[in-house]
């Protein structure tokens, strides 16, 4: 199979039962957000309807869209990769809770080199993208790559166009090891990108380093297993390459106590066995909802891929979350009250 054609296959699995939102009926419950989980939502999605008759119905728009939408109440519930901070979820009378974790992987189109091949370090990364090491031919490439065959020529950096959680991982990845880049372009969904070429959702940003030779990007995890596209490894705060997967995954949550908080960020961390860049991805939800019922049936969809889809979760490369996390997640679902006041009941 091509790799334009893996690309189409996932995409057909990522927009799930798309229907007009105004169309909704009350079996169908609407989310809208990152695409950085969109691969485990879409299985998700089509087993529940199979196990519950329900049906979920989520567009992959990027993170700021799914802000967007579930500050404006259309849809109920959004997703997004970059944590809001408690206070603002106070401010704005949500709760937010991780559903798995993930990495953000760097991806090449380099003739002759395979899969896991290619080395490079977090300051590597930051010097490409902020237009400082400009050729593959590059000393400080070569010097961590002695073996392989690198070509003289200029390196084409791909970003993300839209306001992405992917993005935003990427970048507090970045800003945790350059100084200079933390100061001249920080992080966020949207930065001013020094140098490259945008593409839309993850699936943008690997279609267009499939298409372009000698370029880099920046994808989620799942899009690369599906789409055997090739990628880097990147050394780890404790200076070890590890292969992005599952098991490295859940290394980088080792020690993160959730109980406390729902707005943590795993990159960077320092277990020899971790992907340094690792991020959670997050659903948020009005604890006061404007429809009960979808509430309901929304928490009743999360609490089913949270225990059931743990599965579906791993065989994509995901990390599931640990049974006292999901423990502390559907306590905090408590918070999700009816007009009497009563906990909405999702069991």
């Amino acid at each position: 199979m091509s790799i334009h054609a893996n690309f189409k296959r996932i995409f057909a699995t990522t927009v799930l039962a798309t229907v007009p939102w105004m169309a909704v009926h009350a079996q169908e419950i609407t989310g809208a957000g990152a695409t950085f989980p969109a691969p485990a939502y879409s299985q998700w999605a089509e087993a529940y309807k199979t196990a519950q008759g329900a049906r979920v119905n989520y567009q992959p728009i990027g993170s700021s869209g799914g802000i967007r939408q579930i500050d404006a109440r259309t849809v109920d519930f959004g997703a997004t990769d970059a944590p809001l901070k408690d206070d603002e979820l106070a401010r704005k009378g949500q709760i937010q809770f991780p559903t798995l974790i993930g990495g953000v992987v760097p991806v090449v189109n380099l003739r002759g080199i395979a899969p896991g091949q290619l080395r490079l370090t977090g300051a590597l990364l930051s010097d490409i993208y902020m237009g400082k090491v400009t050729r593959w031919s590059d000393p400080a490439i070569q010097a961590l790559n002695p073996q392989l065959p690198l070509p003289d020529t200029a390196i084409s950096p791909i970003f993300r166009s839209d306001g992405s959680g992917t993005t935003f991982i990427f970048t507090n990845y970045l800003s945790k090891v350059s100084a200079d880049w933390k100061s001249r372009v920080g992080e966020g969904t949207s930065v001013s990108w020094p140098v490259g070429n945008g593409g839309r959702g993850n699936i943008g940003v690997a279609a267009l380093v499939s298409r372009m030779p000698n370029s880099i990007g920046y994808v989620e995890y799942a899009y690369v297993k599906q789409a055997r596209m090739t990628h880097a490894l990147v050394q780890n705060a404790a200076g070890a390459y590890v292969a992005p997967g599952t098991e490295a995954f859940q290394a980088a949550s080792q020690g993160v106590d959730w109980k406390t908080s729902h707005s943590h960020m795993l990159t960077h961390q320092p277990s020899p066995e971790a992907w340094p860049i690792t991020g959670a991805t997050f659903v948020l939800m009005y604890a006061r909802p404007d429809n009960v019922a979808h509430a309901a049936q929304a928490l009743r969809f999360f609490h089913w891929g949270l225990t059931q889809g743990a599965p579906m979760v791993t065989s994509l490369g995901y990390a599931s979350l640990p049974k006292a996390v999901v423990d502390s997640i559907e306590a905090r679902w408590a918070e999700v009250r009816d007009p009497a006041g009563q906990p909405v009941a999702y069991k």
